[in-house]
C-alpha cells in the first residue's frame, strides 16, 4: 500500500520495541465498526446486495488510502501534530477553518444519529424483555444521559466501560450473526424472485454511498496512532491496513446476514418508519424462530450504539474543550459537557427517527476531512518537504482518486437532498 524511498531516521531509534501492530489495529477496526453499520443494510435495499458489496469495497480501497496520505503528510511533523497543525501548515488557515467545522458537524451529528438509534434499541429491547417500553424519545433521552455521565467524569472511565462493551460485542456479534447466517436464503440474497437484471439496481447506489463513507470513518485516529507507535510507518501502515480490512469483512459478513434473511420489499417498512436500529433489528428479528438469537442481536445492538456514542461524544468533548479553552476541572468538565451534549439531545428529543438521515450528513460533512482534505494534504506536503522518506504509492493518480471520490460522495449527497437520485422504494 505504501513504498519507503530510503530507510532514513524516521523512526524513534532501532533499540525502542514498538508495541504490537495488532493492539492499533483494533483500535482502527473498532473506530470504524460500530451503530452504522446499522445503517449499511437499509440504505443498500436499493442497490441491493452485489452492487453494496462493490460499493463497500470500493469505499474501502479510497478510505483506507486516505487515511495512508494522512500519515505520510503527519510524519513532517512532530509527534501529536494533528489535523489543525497540518492543515494550516499545508493548505493554509481557510482549509483549517473548514475543515474544524467538518469535524465538529460530524461529532455533532453523530451523537445526535446515535441517541436516536438508541432510544430506538432501548425501546425495542425493552419492549421484547417486558413487554413495555417508554417513547423512544424518553429512551434516547436517558441513554444519552447516563452514558454522557461516563465522558463528563473521566476519560479513563470511557476506556473501562468501552473495553467491556467491546467485548460484550464481539461475542454478541458472532453468536446472533452466526445464527442468521446458517438462515440465510440465496434467493433473498440476489433478489431472485424480482427478475431485475443487474445494472436495474444500479441507478440506487449513488443515494448509498454517503453511508458507505461514514462506515469507514477512523481517520482522526491516525495522528493518534503515531504518537502510540513514534515515527513508525510501517507498524501504522499495518494497523490501518489490517484494522480496515476486518471492518470490511464484518459489513460482508453482516450484508449476507441482512440481506439474506430480509428481503428487498420487506425492507419498505423499515425505510418508511425512518431506517432506525430498533426497526431495522425487529424484521430481522422475525426471520428466525430462536428468541436466543433475537436477543443476542438486541445486545448487540445495545453495545455497539452506547461503545460509538461514548467514542464519538469523547472525541467531540476534547475537541471542544480544547476549542472553547476550558480547563479539566469538575466545573469545567461540566461546561464543555453542556456544549458538546445539549445540541444533540434536543435533537433526540424532537426528531427521535433521523438515524439514517444523520448518518448520511456525517458521510457528507467528513468526506471533506476523510476524504478531500487528506489527499490535498499529502499533495502539498509532497512539494513542501522535499526529503520525505514514505509515500503512500500511485501518485498523482491515487490523490486525484480519492479526491474524485469524496467530490462524487458531496454530489450524490447533495443531488439526493433535491430529490433528484433515485431512491427504494
Amino acid at each position: 500500500m505504501a513504498e519507503t524511498i530510503e530507510t532514513g531516521n524516521i523512526s524513534q531509534g532501532k533499540d525502542k520495541v514498538s508495541p504490537s501492530f495488532i493492539g492499533g489495529a483494533m483500535i482502527i477496526a473498532g473506530t470504524a465498526v460500530g451503530a452504522g453499520m446499522f445503517s449499511v443494510p437499509t440504505v443498500s435495499a436499493g442497490m441491493w446486495s452485489i452492487w453494496a458489496i462493490i460499493a463497500l469495497v470500493f469505499t474501502w480501497f479510497c478510505m483506507l488510502h486516505s487515511g495512508l496520505m494522512i500519515l505520510e503528510t503527519n510524519l513532517n511533523y512532530p509527534v501529536g501534530s494533528s489535523f489543525d497543525t497540518m492543515v494550516k501548515d499545508t493548505l493554509g488557515n481557510a482549509w483549517n477553518i473548514v475543515n474544524n467545522l467538518s469535524v465538529a458537524f460530524v461529532g455533532y451529528i453523530l451523537c445526535y444519529a446515535y441517541i436516536s438509534g438508541g432510544g430506538s434499541i432501548v425501546s425495542h429491547t425493552l419492549t421484547a424483555t417486558i413487554g413495555f417500553a417508554p417513547q423512544p424519545m424518553i429512551s434516547g433521552l436517558i441513554f444519552a444521559l447516563g452514558l454522557a455521565f461516563f465522558v463528563w467524569w473521566s476519560t479513563k472511565a470511557v476506556d473501562r466501560i468501552t473495553t467491556i462493551m467491546l467485548g460484550g460485542m464481539i461475542i454478541t456479534f458472532f453468536m446472533s450473526v452466526t445464527g442468521y447466517t446458517l438462515n440465510v436464503s440465496a434467493t433473498k440474497f440476489f433478489d431472485s424472485d424480482s427478475n431485475m437484471g443487474l445494472f436495474s439496481y444500479f441507478p440506487f447506489l449513488f443515494a448509498a454511498l454517503p453511508f458507505c463513507l461514514a462506515s469507514f470513518g477512523y481517520h482522526h485516529n491516525v495522528p493518534s496512532l503515531m504518537k502510540y507507535y513514534g515515527k513508525k510507518p510501517q507498524v501504522i501502515t499495518k494497523c490501518l491496513v489490517t484494522g480496515t480490512v476486518i471492518a470490511l469483512l464484518l459489513y460482508l459478513f453482516w450484508l449476507l446476514a441482512t440481506l439474506g434473511n430480509i428481503s428487498r420489499p420487506d425492507f419498505i417498512p423499515v425505510i418508511e418508519k425512518g431506517g432506525n436500529i430498533g426497526v431495522l433489528v425487529a424484521a430481522l428479528s422475525e426471520t428466525v424462530s430462536s428468541a436466543t438469537t433475537s436477543n443476542l442481536l438486541s445486545a448487540f445492538g445495545n453495545m455497539a450504539v452506547a461503545s460509538s456514542f461514548l467514542g464519538v461524544s469523547l472525541g467531540l468533548f476534547d475537541f471542544l474543550a480544547d476549542l472553547l479553552k476550558f480547563d479539566d476541572s469538575r466545573q469545567g468538565r461540566g461546561k464543555t459537557a453542556l456544549v458538546t451534549f445539549l445540541p444533540p439531545l434536543i435533537g433526540g428529543i424532537f426528531f427521535p427517527d433521523g438515524f439514517i438521515m444523520a448518518i448520511g450528513f456525517a458521510g457528507l460533512a467528513a468526506t471533506v476531512w476523510a476524504a478531500i482534505v487528506p489527499a490535498l494534504m499529502v499533495r502539498q506536503s509532497r512539494k513542501k518537504f522535499a526529503g520525505q522518506t514514505y509515500r503512500v504509492w500511485g501518485g498523482d493518480a491515487l490523490v486525484f482518486t480519492v479526491v474524485g471520490f469524496g467530490l462524487l460522495i458531496a454530489i450524490s449527497h447533495i443531488l439526493g437532498m433535491l430529490h433528484m437520485l433515485p431512491v427504494y422504494p
